[in-house]
């Protein structure tokens, strides 16, 4: 759309806001008619069912059905059942106000409704504020079965979701079924269906049964139901003043705006011209100024508990929520008439904004036939078999099966138009090689997204085009590919079906002797499919594709392209500049090579060459282009391609080219609608292109109003007007061709259906009864104080009123539900429409400075462009000078989760005000990202049993009865020993917290999480007598330092273990702060975490050979060796018993160690060896060969104190 067209911004409704004055003073607002359903008990369903067809369906307008509130349970509709039954069902509430969708359990969302409402009462501007309150909508929720079965129990059964028969128990052709509670009883009569959505096989059902639970502020966008469909809405519960916890809330309902479906023309050309959205969109929320300046009929009503509301087939309407919480209930049927008006307008208006098809409406017709067929000849065998004439008969002569009858010749006309659209010319050679896909419903156009029948067109070669690891198949309708739109190969197409042709003609031949079997030989009487091919004046879809797939190019997008030549050598060569006499410059023509000029065409209308096949070529020779004549003469594509004798606009007389204005035969044509344009492709797949019509064009251009002027003084809104009034001249009335009409006959009026709604004594003067019965035009009181009068149907007998001014009284008329309003005068609702600002548009050089410049000047500034160019070029800024030279900025967006975005930046952005309801399902925003497990899972570790060899060389013996237990509180079976693994990211953690200085915040990971336990926090927190930086040499020490060259065996190494005792004590103490990561000495093994505090000490010595034999083992560097000890002395005692070196030496220092899964910071480590201190982790350093000589001589006195010793993942020693 235009940057320059004003668009009308969207407007809240005030919480105080006065529905009743409303209609009071405004012209062409009158409340929506309503009936009671207690009345359609006294009545009967078989009148209701007739009210419904007349009303609803055939005039178009919408109908309250009320008193349901008293009939529903009001302990199973209700928020505390909700929340006790489906509190944890998540769903996608929809975020109005950023137009997002927010994750969230349906319990948490009714648990907070009360503050999203409450925020709008909290002063009096609140509810203006349309950029920053929180508007959250769950809709589109599925329904609890629990619902739909009391909904079905208590509802009219013809106006359900998914009924499949409106017969009578015992009716005419019913059979014996199986009883629920067992035996036999009899079925339902033989009838046609109020859902012929229930005609599809259950996979291929649309479900629409669907919840909608709102607050104050929240509402649907103006639209209309998808495909035509029939709406139906019942409020189940809303918030009353005090709510079910002794709370105070707001009452709820909702205003409902509504029309008429023969309106819905001037609906839309109103918002399109006046408003400047497109109701197909469904994105606009239209101002209460907007509805009282409309030119049409307004129809509304405030929805409350029990109010059950039909809309009829493309009435647009919008709906605005009050109070604390309403909670509705809505679905769609799908009727005949509905299949008609959707396969003629609904669908081809969604395809053009491609709006995606649910409801499959081809597949309900085949089924649907399918279905019908089956009934007619039940009900043919059951009158053969008759056992006596009367039930012959009685199924002769059955309503329900008559219209059963026309119900299948009118579904019969539609399959036969979507056969011979789909059918090849009769004149080419059968396609050969055509692909075929069993029908299943799930193949959708990747353009317009509608539902694809039997015929398609597919291209081979895009399928690895998306990168995705299967291929992705581009699929595209016939319709769309008339319409210009396609993959980027255009014409590399390949047939695709989903029935066999062959098998589709003999259904089609089946059903068409069954249609000549019921109404017998007539003029209108279906042909054959061939026959009705021959009589066609036009081409079908087929054809046409088959003719555009030969004419446009075939593009192999999987190669690349071959150079182009430049612009200057194939298409246009460079401007000479040739002077005149007194120098001036002349002005340069375009020269176009011959190639060129064959391969395209010049548009009569817009002077532009285009490619061949882009173009029409008219029996005049002129040339047209598909996008002049779509939106200059309101002409699709399809239209001019099926027609073989189309004659162009100037042979018609309504030529408004340049060429054709001054002559007096031509009168210009004037486009009968507005065209916004649609960017739609961003909602086709990515591969698509748009090559005859760019659909994203206005036709603003073209219009001779302008888009500001009034409703009564645009030409195209008054011309739908007069369309409308002609189709509302005509009384809804039951046609012979399509409906039954035995039981109550119509006679071309609705007043033959007497709907009372109270009984009121006739005594009583006529104004009395006008001001207390409603079935008179009078108010109805509600116990709440609710006042709003109840539009009837149908106009009181004129008896009634005498002595009543009729001017001054306050009625429906009858069938057209205008309504007079008393002591009020036509008077001028004019408001202003509030709109949003026009953007400025750059302007171009020329109107920059003040007009046209002469040759030279162009030339000269071509040249300093140029050079201007050259030089940013060298300097690598030819794309931002360029830009700027063309007065233009490239803009990059990206496409982002926006709640993924505000977690990336919630470190530099600030808390988001007016934020009262947050997702209970995502991490609230600043906190960490958890990408690989789900929350509270991250950073667990998990215990894991694993095996361990039996030390033979360490006798000690662990009693029997103190075997560890695992995490479920079991003894774990002998041979194996738990251990814990933490995550990765865990480890990661304690890294970056080990390297801090402070060792409090050490103690804590990221986001606040703890990294050991709290008491060990406190009772190492104050050891300051640790190393804090690494020794200034450590770079020169090598990775892994060689083994101790002077090593010793047996006696010789008690001696040097004795004699580095001393040295061991005295530097136990040395001065040092923490180490980030474990400290290796050469030589030396780590002892790890103490596992087993409880096991038994060792009872046993080793003697002089067990040492001999320690000395003989060789060292392993990368063994841990794990201590049962918890001692705070264990460092001090293995130094005095030898076991510590304190020879000086270089040290390497290694990568973080983990002892089962967790992180083991020596806190006190020496630089020296020997110097090593009991650690927050209990891990010391101890040499390698001292811990030899403790196998030997001082095995005894150390098992005995600390307990048993063991080599972590491996043997004891």
């Amino acid at each position: 759309m235009p940057a320059g067209r004003k668009k009308a911004t969207f407007e809240p409704i005030a919480p105080d806001f006065d529905l009743s004055e409303l209609v009071e003073n405004t012209p062409n607002f009158v409340y929506v008619d309503r009936i009671s359903c207690d009345m359609i008990d006294q009545q009967g369903l078989d009148a209701f069912d007739k009210l419904v067809l007349l009303h609803v369906i055939i005039a178009g307008k919408p109908l309250i059905i009320d008193g349901y509130q008293s009939r529903l349970d009001p302990w199973t509709f209700s928020s505390k059942w909700l929340i006790d039954n489906h509190g944890d069902k998540v769903e996608n509430a929809r975020e109005l106000t950023k137009a997002t969708y927010m994750p969230l359990t349906v319990g948490h969302y009714m648990k907070n409704m009360d503050k999203l409402a409450d925020q709008f009462f909290e002063n009096g501007d609140n509810w203006k504020d349309v950029k920053t309150r929180q508007r959250i909508y769950l809709k589109d929720i599925d329904c609890p079965p629990v619902w739909q079965d009391k909904l079905k129990a208590h509802l009219p059964p013809n106006l359900f979701y998914l009924n499949e028969n409106t017969g009578e128990v015992g009716g005419p052709g019913a059979l014996d079924e199986p009883a629920p509670t067992g035996g036999r009883r009899k079925g339902r009569g033989i009838a046609n269906a109020g859902d012929l959505m229930s005609s599809l096989p259950p996979l291929m059902r649309a479900e629409n049964l669907m919840c909608y639970l709102g607050h104050e502020g929240t509402y649907t966008p103006s639209h209309r139901e998808m495909c035509a469909s029939l709406g139906h809405n019942i409020m189940v519960d809303a918030s009353d003043v005090v709510g079910d916890d002794g709370k105070p809330e707001k009452p709820g309902s909702s205003i409902w705006f509504m029309t008429e479906t023969k309106d819905r023309q001037t609906v839309q050309e109103y918002w399109l011209s006046t408003l400047g959205h497109d109701i197909e969109v469904e994105k606009h929320f239209a101002q209460i100024a907007a509805w009282k300046t409309a030119p049409f009929t307004t129809y509304v009503v405030e929805q409350r508990p029990g109010d059950f509301i039909l809309i009829p087939p493309l009435a647009p309407h919008q709906v605005w929520n009050r109070g604390t919480r309403t909670m509705k209930v809505a679905w769609n049927r799908t009727t005949v008439e509905t299949l008609e008006l959707a396969l003629k307008e609904a669908l081809p208006n969604a395809r053009t904004v491609c709006r995606d098809e649910q409801y499959k409406n081809k597949a309900i017709v085949y089924y649907t036939l399918h279905k019908y067929s089956g009934l007619l000849m039940k009900a043919r065998d059951q009158q053969q078999t008759a056992p006596s004439p009367q039930e012959a008969a009685a199924l002769r002569q059955s309503a329900k099966i008559r219209q059963l009858q026309k119900d299948f010749k009118r579904l019969f006309h539609l399959f036969r138009d979507i056969l011979l659209s789909e059918t090849f010319s009769p004149d080419s050679p059968a396609e050969r090689n055509v692909q075929f896909n069993p029908f299943d419903s799930n193949i959708t156009c990747a353009y317009c997204r509608g539902n694809i029948f039997n015929r398609f067109l597919t291209c081979p070669s895009c399928e690895n085009a998306l990168g995705t690891t299967e291929p992705e198949p581009y699929d595209i309708c016939m319709e769309c590919y008339t319409m210009g739109r396609s993959c980027g190969c255009i014409a590399k197409f390949r047939w695709a079906e989903q029935f066999k042709w062959k098998e589709l003609v003999q259904k089609y031949e089946l059903w068409r002797r069954q249609y000549i079997e019921l109404s017998g030989p007539r003029a209108d009487t279906p042909l054959t499919l061939t026959e009705e091919r021959a009589k066609m004046q036009t081409k079908t879809l087929a054809q046409i594709c088959q003719e555009q797939l030969k004419i446009r190019p075939k593009i192999d997008i999987n190669k690349p392209a071959a150079a182009k030549v430049d612009a200057a050598d194939d298409s246009e060569s460079e401007d000479e500049v040739e002077t005149n006499e007194d120098g001036s410059v002349k002005k340069s023509k375009k020269k176009f090579s011959e190639a060129f000029l064959k391969s395209n065409w010049s548009c009569h209308v817009c002077c532009h060459r285009h490619e061949k096949w882009k173009m029409v070529e008219c029996k005049c020779g002129r040339k047209w282009c598909y996008g002049t004549l779509f939106r200059g003469f309101d002409t699709m594509p399809v239209s001019i391609m099926k027609d073989p004798k189309w004659e162009c606009p100037h042979c018609q007389g309504c030529c408004i080219s340049g060429q054709c204005k001054n002559n007096p035969k031509q009168k210009p044509y004037e486009p009968k609608g507005t065209l916004l344009g649609h960017d739609t492709k961003l909602v086709a797949d990515a591969r698509s292109i748009e090559s005859l019509v760019d659909f994203s064009v206005s036709n603003l251009t073209w219009l001779k109003e302008s888009v500001q002027d009034a409703p009564d003084e645009n030409s195209r809104l008054i011309r739908r007007q007069q369309e409308a009034e002609q189709a509302k001249a005509h009384d809804p009335s039951l046609e012979a061709d399509h409906y039954v009409d035995d039981d109550h006959p119509a006679q071309g009026s609705l007043n033959e259906i007497d709907y009372e709604t109270s009984t009121i004594d006739p005594t009583l003067d006529p104004a009395l009864r006008l001001a207390i019965d409603p079935a008179l035009g009078g108010p109805s009181y509600h116990q709440d104080g609710f006042v709003a009068p109840s539009a009837v149907m149908y106009r009181p007998p004129a008896s009634d009123l005498a002595g009543d001014d009729e001017d001054e009284s306050v009625y429906v008329e009858a069938g057209d539900g205008q309504s007079r309003k008393r002591g009020i005068d036509t008077m001028d609702v004019t408001e202003t429409i509030k709109r949003q600002p026009v953007k400025k548009q750059r302007r171009s050089e020329n109107i920059a400075n003040g007009g046209e410049v002469s040759g030279a000047s162009k030339e000269f500034r071509k040249e300093q462009e140029r050079k201007a160019l050259e030089e940013a070029r060298k300097k690598g800024r030819y794309i931002m000078v360029n830009a700027a030279l063309q007065g233009r900025s490239r803009i990059v967006r990206l496409q982002l989760d926006p709640q993924v975005l505000a977690r990336a930046l919630s470190g530099a952005q600030e808390e988001e005000t007016n934020v009262l309801l947050r997702s209970d399902i995502l991490p609230a925003p600043g906190a960490a990202v958890i990408t690989t497990k789900p929350a509270g899972t991250q950073n667990k570790s998990k215990p894991v049993r694993i095996r361990v060899e039996r030390d033979e060389d360490f006798g000690a013996r662990r009693p029997r009865k103190t075997r560890p237990l695992d995490a479920e509180g079991k003894r774990m079976p002998k041979g194996y020993e738990e251990v814990e693994i933490g995550s990765d990211e865990s480890d990661v953690e304690d890294d970056v917290a080990g390297t801090q200085g402070d060792h409090a915040q050490a103690e804590l990971g990221r986001g606040g999480r703890r990294r050991i336990s709290a008491w060990q926090a406190q009772r190492h927190g104050n050891d300051d007598d640790g190393p804090d930086e690494l020794p200034k040499d450590w770079k020169d020490s090598s990775a892994r330092a060689p083994r101790a060259s002077n090593a010793v065996t047996g006696g010789a190494k008690k001696q040097a273990s004795a004699s580095t005792t001393s040295k061991a004590s005295g530097a136990s103490r040395s001065a040092g702060k923490t180490v980030p990561g474990s400290l290796r000495v050469p030589g030396h093994a780590r002892v790890g975490r103490v596992q087993n505090p409880t096991s038994s000490s060792s009872s046993a010595a080793s003697d002089d050979g067990d040492a001999e034999k320690g000395a003989q083992e060789e060292d392993d560097d990368d063994d841990d060796i794990e201590m049962d000890e918890s001692d705070a002395n264990l460092a001090a005692k293995l130094s005095a018993a030898g076991l510590v070196e304190a020879a000086e030496k270089n040290y390497d220092y290694d990568d973080v160690h983990k002892v089962s899964g967790k992180r083991t910071v020596p806190e006190n480590a020496a630089r020296h060896a020997g110097t090593v201190k009991k650690t927050s982790a209990t891990s010391v350093l101890v040499p390698t060969t001292g811990f030899k000589a403790v196998n030997g001589a001082n095995s005894a006195g150390i098992a005995k104190k600390s307990g048993t010793i063991r080599r972590g993942g491996r043997k004891a020693i």
